[in-house]
This record gives structure tokens, sequence and C-alpha cells, in this order.
């Protein structure tokens, strides 16, 4: 089927034909956290093998392309081999794992032998490659790399929604050789979030925390005239409170967002907590303390870690009563104990109202880490693997990916 985006028609993986026998390149997001050469996290793995195992069913050769960290080079300690073999073990199937690095790539010969073993391996089968990004020049989409790549395949397939906002070799730069489709995770992503952007059932509200200001301001700004209100929390509310002039100690602000921040904070659809948890970096000299015109941290040592309990109670009440639902960013630093409380609170309210006749998203690395650890997964319409890609996709940006599985 066509799913709109953006005013583009996205070229779903049903409308592949005749894949039996056809060598797949598939560009997934398997860039979990590992440590000591072992998966601490499988959430991406286990999104990514409903497309898999769509093009097993369907007898194609699957290869799979991902990339893990951020190497410099051919890095041991990157190597997608632990991935393999969760993989397979997830699957229950065979993988086999290839390294192809600069050497095949600017080899012809040698990548020539590589796709002839591609060839002669069963229809069914699939084969996951070392780290993509041990190649020099796929991040900076090198046509070379990108006509390499593409020649292991003949059907392309983008699946790593994660990806998606990267103009890279193995994301954007692909496609412009092979025919492409979007895989079921990317289609799903897309249809998924295209509900917060395209006429989202009312009332519409928005959790929005984390520390980065830089990139929450364009997603503020394009979910205000969709959203009936925007919950605010998180490290971006102390730079609101420190522009409003208000002493924060040593909370992390960030100075240059000043007048963004005063600007917004006019819209009466920001919400603002009315509370907040002040300590130390340890989780000690714990107090609360309210929002007014006492207000006051003068100690540097003593800084804003958490929305209060007040904050909670309120944001409780407008959330119970939404019908559409989006929440990306941490509420506060819920690694430290007892900073936890109101990234939990939220996210049990948001998972109890989120799935079912209303709709809610929630997305964003200690998003989907705080929901993962709750077991809330399951609870939610759509839990978005993508970061830095579900922001750009609700700030309004076209991501280089879904343009490449755009019908041409």
């Amino acid at each position: 089927m066509w799913y709109n985006i953006r005013v583009m028609k996205i070229n779903t993986l049903d409308r592949a034909k005749k894949l039996s026998g056809k060598r797949v390149l598939v560009r997934a997001d398997f860039n979990v956290p590992i440590k000591n050469g072992k998966i601490q996290e499988t959430y991406k793995i286990e999104q990514g093998l409903p497309t898999i195992n769509f093009l097993v069913q369907a007898g194609a050769k699957v290869i799979i392309m991902s990339h893990l960290g951020r190497p410099n080079g051919p890095d041991k300690t990157l190597s997608l081999k632990p991935v393999a073999k969760s993989l397979e073990k997830l699957f229950g199937k065979k993988i086999n794992f290839f390294s192809v690095g600069d050497k095949e790539i600017n080899g012809k010969k040698l990548l020539d032998k590589f796709v002839d073993k591609i060839k002669s391996l069963p229809n069914g089968s699939v084969t996951l490659l070392e780290n993509i990004r041990f190649i020099k020049g796929e991040e900076k989409n090198d046509s070379k790399v990108a006509k390499a790549l593409a020649s292991l395949g003949e059907i392309f397939v983008l699946d790593g929604f994660a990806v998606a906002h990267r103009d890279s070799a193995s994301v954007s730069g692909v496609a412009k050789y092979l025919p492409s489709y979007a895989g079921l995770l990317m289609e799903k992503e897309l249809s998924g979030l295209s509900r917060l952007t395209d006429k989202p059932k009312r009332p519409f509200a928005a959790v929005i925390g984390g520390a980065k200001m830089e990139t929450k301001i364009p997603l503020i700004k394009k979910l205000l005239p969709k959203v009936d209100c925007i919950l605010l929390g998180g490290g971006i509310v102390n730079t609101c409170l420190w522009a409003k002039g208000y002493k924060v100690g040593g909370s992390l602000i960030e100075k240059k967002y000043k007048k963004e921040a005063l600007a917004y904070l006019k819209n009466r659809k920001i919400i603002m907590p009315v509370d907040v948890v002040i300590g130390d970096a340890r989780g000690k000299k714990v107090y609360t303390a309210k929002i007014d015109n006492k207000f006051k941290i003068s100690d540097k040592n003593l800084a804003i870690y958490d929305i209060g309990p007040e904050t909670i109670t309120r944001y409780a009440k407008i959330l119970k009563n939404a019908e559409t639902l989006a929440w990306n960013g941490a509420l506060g630093m819920f690694e430290q104990s007892p900073y936890h409380w109101g990234s939990y609170s939220i996210a049990r309210i948001f998972a109890a109202r989120a799935k079912g006749k209303e709709f809610g998203v929630a997305g964003g690395g200690e998003t989907v880490e705080i929901v993962k650890k709750l077991k809330l997964t399951e609870e939610i319409d759509l839990v978005s693997t993508g970061g830095g890609a579900m922001l750009e996709f609700l700030s309004g940006k076209i991501l280089p990916g879904a343009k490449a599985v755009a019908k041409k």
C-alpha cells in the first residue's frame, strides 16, 4: 500500500513482488548496548524480526546491514558478531556473518567473489554484514561505497527507522541504485508518527523532557499548533526557570536559549511544573520546593533533578483526559534514586492511557529505557526505536530515509 508522509508516497514492502531467490539488502538498526562483548538489551533487534521473517518466508536471500557505535575504522570492540549470535537465538535460524570492509568495497574481484558467495546461499538464508561504519565513506554517503553495497543485492529494504534521518551510503545512497521499499518496522514508525501530525484526535497532550533545548525547541514549535498542551520536564525546565530570573543553583541550564525559552513560556499551551525535587547528584540532601516567588537555590552543590509530586498529580489529570498522547524525554535524572519518581509515575499514567481507543507514542533513548524497565512496551501503541529520527520527523523535517523509499 501507499502511505502519504509529508506529501510523499512511501513504497511499502507488500508492493514488492517475486521475492523468491532475490538478494534483498536490508538496512536495519541493531545498534544495541554491548558491555564486555555481551548485549545488554535486544529491543531493536526484536523490532527488526518481522521484516526479516517476511522476507525469509517469501524465499528471499536476506543480507542485513547495520552499524554499532561510532567507530573510526575497524574496531574489534564494535564488531556485530555478538549481534549475529543474538539474532540467531531470537530468530531460531542460522545467521551467516560476513566481513565486508574497505578491502572488498575497493576491490572488484573481491566484491564479485563476495556476491557469488551470497548467490550460492539457499533461498530463505540470512546474512549479517560486519559493522557498516567500518567502511570509510559510509557516513558521508560516498557514491562509490553506495554503488558497491548496492551490488550485493537486487532489492533494497530500509527498516532501520532510527537511522532514517542519516544521509549515508547504507540508507539513502543504496536506494539510488535499487528498487527500494520501507520495511515493516519503518512503515509502522512512519504511519504511527503521522497520526501525531496529521489531524490527531483531541485533546492531544505531549510530554517533553530531556536536557537539550537544541532538539526540543524545533519539536515544541512544530507541535504547538497541533496539541492542546505540552507538559515540560527534565533539564529544559531548569533553563526555563533560569530564563525567568530564578536562582537554580547547580542545575543544568543552556544560557544561549534564554530568548526562545521566554518566548515559548508566554504560550498558554506550555505547562510548567508547579514543584520540583532538589538535591545533590548522589541523591542526597533531597527536598521538594514549590515554584513560587520564594523559590531559590543558592547552593551550587544542589540542583533540580525531578518534577515534584504536585506536578505529577497535575500532569496525570491532563493525560487521563487525552485522546492522543506523545512523550519524548525523561522528566528527571531517573538513573539516580530518588529522582526516578517523576519519570516512572508519568510512564505508568501514560501507558494506562496510550492504547486502545486512545493513541500514544513514546520515543527517545531515555524514554524507551524507562518504558522497557517498567515493562510497559506492550501497553503503548508505538514505542519508537528512533530518538533523533523521531524528533526530526515530528519537527517537520523530511527524513533522507523516507525520501529514499518514496515512489520514484
